[in-house]
């Protein structure tokens, strides 16, 4: 993986909002399996686009 694409996937994870956060520490396994589907989801939309860069959400 080149720096590029750490860059994209860092940026990717900064942007992710404090519910999906919280969704990770989670005692709950299945909000904890949709935190991670998101945050892929995410990540593979950042990859796909090219930047990661854009709009933070809101919190």
């Amino acid at each position: 993986m080149d720096d590029q694409a750490k860059d994209i996937i860092a940026r990717a994870v900064e942007r992710a909002p404090l519910w999906l956060r919280n969704d990770f520490v989670s005692k709950d396994a299945g909000v904890r399996r949709t935190a991670e589907e998101t945050i892929t989801s995410m990540i593979i939309n950042a990859l796909v686009a090219g930047s990661g860069e854009g709009p933070s959400p809101q919190e």
